[in-house]
């Protein structure tokens, strides 16, 4: 029997196989209690194009301190960071992996906020 990490891990399995057939650029999500982290990576999986996440000094200073990086507020903030250093990289489309996280709450916030901010998936 699986437990709950190995179900997730299973979920992201097969999103990725999916989307490896795409050849487009891969926004995954990576969420914790504490922190969210978004990156971009390259069409072949070799290279990080872009990166934001709540652990991020600036961006922590800029949600109140310690401890803030856990709410929709944050994710929202990290999908707006993650879209602009996308673009910045030459990347404008990409396909969303959410690494068998449920498309809900922050995860949804940040996805949200980078199709707002004018990535495309």
């Amino acid at each position: 029997m699986l437990n709950k990490k190995e179900q997730r891990q299973r979920r992201a399995r097969q999103t990725r196989i999916r989307i490896a057939t795409q050849g487009v650029a891969r926004l995954t999500v990576n969420r914790t209690n504490l922190h969210i982290y978004a990156q971009v990576i390259s069409e072949d999986g070799s290279k990080v194009l872009a990166s934001a996440s709540t652990s991020q000094a600036d961006l922590r200073k800029s949600l109140g301190g310690a401890g803030k990086g856990a709410n929709k507020a944050a994710a929202e903030q990290v999908g707006k960071l993650i879209a602009e250093r996308a673009k910045a990289a030459g990347v404008e489309k990409v396909a969303f992996d959410r690494a068998g996280f449920a498309y809900h709450g922050r995860v949804k916030a940040l996805a949200d906020a980078a199709r707002a901010a004018g990535l495309q998936f």
